[in-house]
């Protein structure tokens, strides 16, 4: 009744996990799963530990002790397999071996040995259940009570721990159930314990005293560990720590929250110390007691030593159950796992038209159930004269062949799949020889004359086992593996165990849309399935369902590859991906269009890089903080035209995000920027200069500079070589635009205060006459007289409106847009020569223009009016009075060439190299804004024309100035 009434509760606690009644930071919590890891405690510690104290003295901390230097060596071993587990999405260590070797037989040999190797451990789970009842009762038939106790661990296994298909999904229930067994057990070991320390001794002080008066029990205990295997059974304790399937299961597959592994590097051996505590003092009861059972079940006697007082007997009890059906429903979903994955699916693949997922869930199920059903059937051939320790450390020697290979997985890129298979191989032929055919022949299953040197009483059979299987395992594996050559496939799988490399997947995939990727891959897991597992890796990528970038598309590739390991194993998996999304053949990718793959699997990573290496990675990340920060928009082709840098100077001034662009064909772009780029990189031209682009409503001026960036190594462009990637650089220079338009309407505002006192003469005069006319044409009767008089109004009328005219034409706003249309040079220059004549008209000087020819140019009027008002302005200043400046127009070499020139004081030479620089000014403070110049330079490059200076002082300054009479870039 307790036992069934303790399985209800498991069933509680699962399902209310899984309901989510209890809260996610229980489930979540490190402590929660360290008592998950628990599982490793089973039936063997709960009950053999301490007949295994009896024979082999303190050799039985070995197999703690083992497990706590694994755990010690978290960051060195248990880390990097969990990192794999979940990037690959590896369920087993069967997957581990097939992912890194490529070998579907790998994987098939590794799970036939596991599921043989766990049999005994199995069998031993359910001896010691039904042993333990019938130590209790004296009365139950044990294969009655082992069936029952088989159909209890497949139904709670087939309920919790197969809900999901992919891995993805963790068993929370599962999980927590566990670690409620796990503190259930320690429960019950600590409190037979206490009840055996203080109901036989009385207390800590008559535990001392019995001891110095029976010197024997301690000596006993040491005795067997300078003359046993304390070596190795400490080595295949650290084996078993997280070879075991329950181990890998727990600790990789169903890890809920991967931080609570570095809490386990200690607080699990911290567990496991307390469950040994009480293991001497329950022997040494059990002696005192001279109980007459086994010593594996003291447990039991000493708390059936309190008779009917205590509930301790039914504790002892539920605590044994909870060891044993733990370890059983762990291990059967583990071995089911891998059996679905390596045997049944390569086996028997489901048609396309059949639910995949409800297939895998119901394969799994039935796997579940025969798996237990095996371990009863084994149970069945056993003798009941196997001790517990002895069926347990048979499965530790196994699962102890696969360290060789797992030292090729982490740590070994050389090693081959040849290798691994011959090197097990050889173990699993040393092991089945030393420990599984003496086993079967001591079971009366099979008749076998044994070797002398097996036979042999005073030799230990474990030592003998461990050591030669696993010398031959290492030796092989070594030697085959060096005279073996790996596949592509192979070396490519070797350095992402190793974590040597960040490659992304090489190549260009033959889909071009996630529609023709669910296409293809319905015609192996068919529709549905399809539909789901693309949605679920976009999803995971944070992409579009109408995707359709190939660097994204390769991403997406390689992260089906990783969900459908999960769900179907790594090699079938990678079958069905590169039969059905295949990569163009001779294509490779280059090092540039690796950047953002690179970077994003680095800051998934960083946690794990130490030393040079995360100084590295701390110095990239640092320039390419600088590259994003820059001010300049960095635009970064990969050789297949693909954008893989789009800072954020290139964000403000494109209006595109980065997350929008990067991956995109750079003639994919929305406009103006796919054709503007694209053209500038199919452009000779490595620089373009002020170039006019509307992006939205909005007028903006760039310069573009691009440079071709060849990877390390490849110092040629052949046909075999990429072409080069590209790196451009957009300058925006709208701002600086609008800020030189604002300087030159200042100056020219300023160059109109200067004309003031001109204009107020000029306009003056007229008015004058006006105001005389008007009063002769009050008192005047004669008609004739009268149109005359107005006539003459008239006159001086339009003089004025023509001088204002100029004013305002010449003061308009620099910051609207510029429009260049054909004009004549001569006209301009004889404008210009008016206003000028306004502000200087004290001094008397003169300009005037020489010249025969109507030279016409293509160029904004109002700005080339600027140019001329500006330079006439500055001789007119430099000249004395009634002096004259002459201003030349000829054609030389389809330019129109234009001269001013005055007989002014001069500039000093060492000035001549500063009259261009803004403020720069050789007038008295008060006279000059030192613009004026500057001015006249920029708009004559705007007009792709030039201007020199030739001055020398006292003789005067002559200014030439070149525009092109064709149309200008």
């Amino acid at each position: 009744m307790a036992a069934f009434s303790y399985m209800l509760l498991l069933f509680f606690i699962a399902y209310a996990t899984d309901q989510g009644w209890i809260s996610q930071q229980v489930v979540t919590h490190p402590v929660t799963f360290c008592l998950s890891l628990g599982v490793y405690a089973t039936s063997w510690t709960y009950y053999g530990s301490v007949g295994f104290a009896e024979s082999q003295g303190y050799n039985f901390l070995t197999i703690y002790l083992g497990v706590t230097l694994a755990f010690l060596l978290t960051p060195l071993l248990l880390m990097p397999i969990l990192r794999l587990t979940r990037e690959y999405q590896l369920t087993s260590l069967a997957d581990v071996f097939t992912f890194r070797y490529r070998s579907q037989f790998a994987g098939i040999l590794v799970t036939l040995f596991m599921l043989v190797g766990a049999l005994p451990y199995i069998a031993l789970q359910i001896q010691a259940v039904t042993a333990s009842i019938y130590i209790l009762t004296k009365e139950a038939s044990p294969d009655l009570l082992a069936l029952g106790f088989c159909i209890f661990i497949s139904v709670f296994a087939i309920l919790f721990g197969a809900r999901h298909v992919t891995p993805r999904d963790k068993h929370q229930g599962l999980v927590v159930a566990i670690a409620f067994e796990s503190a259930i057990k320690l429960i019950a070991l600590l409190a037979v314990g206490v009840i055996a320390l203080f109901g036989i001794w009385g207390g800590f002080g008559g535990l001392a005293n019995w001891l110095s008066n029976n010197p024997d029990a301690v000596e006993a205990l040491y005795r067997p560990v300078r003359e046993g295997p304390w070596l190795t059974l400490l080595m295949l304790a650290f084996a078993a720590a997280f070879l075991l399937p329950r181990q890998f299961h727990m600790i990789f597959t169903e890890n809920i929250n991967p931080r609570a592994l570095s809490i386990a590097a200690w607080a699990f051996p911290l567990f496991l110390l307390l469950l040994n505590l009480p293991i001497p003092l329950v022997l040494w009861a059990g002696q005192i007691l001279q109980l007459d059972i086994p010593a594996d079940y003291y447990l039991l006697g000493v708390a059936l030593s309190e008779g009917g007082r205590t509930p301790l007997p039914v504790l002892a009890f539920i605590g044994g159950i909870s060891a044993a059906s733990g370890m059983m429903i762990v291990t059967t979903l583990a071995l089911a796992s891998m059996c679905l994955n390596h045997l049944l699916l390569p086996a028997s693949y489901p048609d396309p038209n059949v639910d995949l997922y409800r297939w895998l869930l119901w394969g799994r199920r039935v796997i579940i159930a025969m798996i237990v059903m095996a371990g009863y059937g084994f149970y069945e051939l056993l003798e009941y004269n196997q001790g517990l320790v002895q069926l347990g450390l048979i499965s530790f020697v196994a699962v102890a062949q696969f360290l060789p290979g797992l030292v090729g997985v982490l740590f070994w890129r050389g090693a081959t799949r040849t290798g691994f298979v011959s090197g097990l191989l050889a173990g699993i032929a040393v092991w089945s020889v030393t420990l599984i055919l003496p086993l079967l022949e001591s079971s009366n299953i099979v008749e076998l004359t044994l070797p002398q040197w097996q036979a042999h009483p005073d030799q230990d059979p474990w030592s003998y086992a461990t050591f030669w299987s696993l010398t031959l395992n290492s030796v092989v594996f070594v030697i085959v593996s060096l005279l073996s050559r790996q596949r592509p496939a192979e070396r490519a799988a070797a350095r992402a165990c190793c974590s040597e490399t960040l490659a992304p997947p090489s190549g260009v995939l033959s889909v071009q849309s996630t529609d023709q990727v669910k296409a293809q891959l319905a015609r192996t897991i068919g529709p549905e399935a399809a539909r789901q597992e693309v949605s679920r890796a976009l999803d995971d990528l944070k992409l579009d369902q109408t995707e359709t970038r190939p660097a994204e598309l390769r991403r997406l590739r390689e992260q089906l590859e990783r969900n459908l390991s999960g769900l179907l194993g790594p090699q079938l998996a990678h079958l069905i991906v590169n039969r059905r999304l295949e990569l163009a053949e001779g294509t490779q990718t280059a090092l540039a269009g690796t950047v953002r793959y690179v970077e994003t699997r680095l800051q998934e990573t960083r946690t794990r890089l130490r030393g040079l290496a995360a100084e590295l990675d701390a110095l990239h990340r640092y320039h390419r903080q600088i590259l994003l920060d820059l001010p300049v928009g960095v635009c970064a082709l990969s050789p297949y035209r693909e954008v893989i840098i789009w800072n954020l100077a290139m964000e403000k001034v494109s209006r595109l995000k980065a997350s929008a662009t990067i991956g995109d064909q750079v003639d994919d772009l929305p406009m103006p920027w796919g054709s503007l780029l694209g053209d500038f990189t199919n452009n000779k031209d490595n620089h373009i200069h002020r170039m006019q682009v509307e992006v939205g409503e909005q007028k903006r001026w760039l310069n573009l500079h691009k440079a071709n960036i060849i990877e390390p190594g490849l110092a040629l462009i052949t046909d075999t070589n990429p072409a080069p990637g590209t790196v451009m650089l957009v300058e925006d220079l709208t701002d600086l635009e609008n800020l030189s338009a604002e300087l030159a309407h200042s100056e020219r505002l300023a160059s109109i205060g200067r004309l003031a006192a001109g204009v107020a003469h000029e306009i003056g005069n007229p008015l004058t006459g006006i105001t005389c006319l008007a009063q002769n044409l009050r008192d005047e009767e004669d008609p004739l007289e009268i149109d005359a008089g107005i006539e003459q109004i008239l006159v001086q009328t339009k003089r004025i409106t023509n001088i204002v005219q100029s004013l305002m034409t010449f003061s308009h706003s620099g910051v609207e847009p510029h429009d260049k249309t054909l004009i004549n040079i001569r006209d301009v220059i004889e404008e210009a020569i008016k206003l000028v004549s306004l502000s200087h008209r004290e001094k008397q000087v003169t300009c005037f223009q020489h010249g025969s020819e109507s030279p016409m140019v293509i160029g904004d009027r109002q700005r080339l009016t600027q140019v001329m008002v500006n330079l006439l302005t500055n001789a007119c200043d430099a000249s004395d009075a009634r002096a004259s400046v002459k201003v030349e127009t000829s054609l030389y070499s389809g330019s129109v060439k234009i001269i001013i020139t005055d007989n002014g004081k001069g500039v000093p030479r060492q000035y001549l190299a500063h009259i261009f620089e803004p403020f720069f000014t050789t007038k008295r403070p008060g006279e000059g804004t030192g613009l004026g110049l500057p001015l006249v330079y920029r708009i004559v490059k705007d007009h792709g024309g030039n201007i020199e200076v030739d001055s020398r002082v006292g003789h005067g300054t002559r200014v030439s100035v070149w525009l092109p009479r064709e149309k200008l870039a």
